[in-house]
């Protein structure tokens, strides 16, 4: 069956947008992208050629990202890279055994819902001084969580010796924790996965200093 190219439409830095991204180079996924600039006014999200109201009948929750693909539009990440997973052929995101699958889940949710929404822009405008305070306090909360539960799992990655929807969620978040002067040494285990996978291609190219819409000054 012919398919056209999924469309992308997410922000440079957002941990949300980078994760899909990585799964589609993971998976070989070729990709159009749509920038969605986040705009610090009220923690709004608007497209540059379009108005809030417009990109909002793609995302009624005005975020990044969303993805036009196969006729549907979806706009949470980890529903993003399980359909994809679910419908194209490639390296497999989400283990076949049923453990390491639900481990993969967990570790996914633990950061997708644990950590990010927590220091995420929208949410740190909002709560006016000490932003930089608050995220910390946050994000090592998580990794504290994090750190023992991955301890077990990993093995090269996340979850044992395959790369994984959990090895997607970790590398951003990561990249956030280090923006907001984590000290990621605390989490040996983290650094080490971390280490690993900013190594790989698809973890490269995907990286928010190589984007259409990354500010020159941000630029790698």
């Amino acid at each position: 069956m012919a398919q056209n190219k999924p469309v992308l439409h997410g922000y440079f830095r957002s941990s949300c947008s980078w994760r899909v991204r990585i799964a589609f180079a993971l998976k070989g996924i070729e990709y159009d992208q749509v920038p969605v600039n986040l705009i610090k006014d009220g923690g709004q999200q608007m497209t540059r050629s379009k108005l809030t109201e417009q990109y909002k009948t793609l995302n009624p929750m005005q975020q990044v990202p969303a993805v036009e693909i196969d006729g549907i539009t979806l706009s949470q990440s980890l529903a993003v890279i399980q359909y994809v997973d679910e419908t194209r052929a490639g390296l497999r995101l989400l283990p076949a055994d049923p453990k390491a699958r639900a481990q993969v889940r967990m570790i996914s949710d633990l950061i997708a819902s644990g950590i990010q929404p927590l220091q995420n822009l929208y949410v740190i405008q909002k709560i006016g001084a000490e932003k930089v305070q608050w995220a910390q306090h946050f994000i090592n909360r998580g990794f504290q969580a994090l750190e023992p539960i991955l301890k077990q799992t990993s093995g090269k990655f996340c979850v044992g010796d395959e790369i994984s929807m959990a090895d997607i969620c970790l590398v951003p978040q990561v990249y956030n924790a280090e923006r907001f002067k984590v000290d990621v040494g605390q989490y040996p285990t983290i650094k080490r996965l971390n280490e690993t996978l900013i190594e790989i291609e698809a973890f490269k190219v995907s990286h928010p200093a190589h984007q259409p819409d990354t500010p020159a000054e941000l630029r790698a």
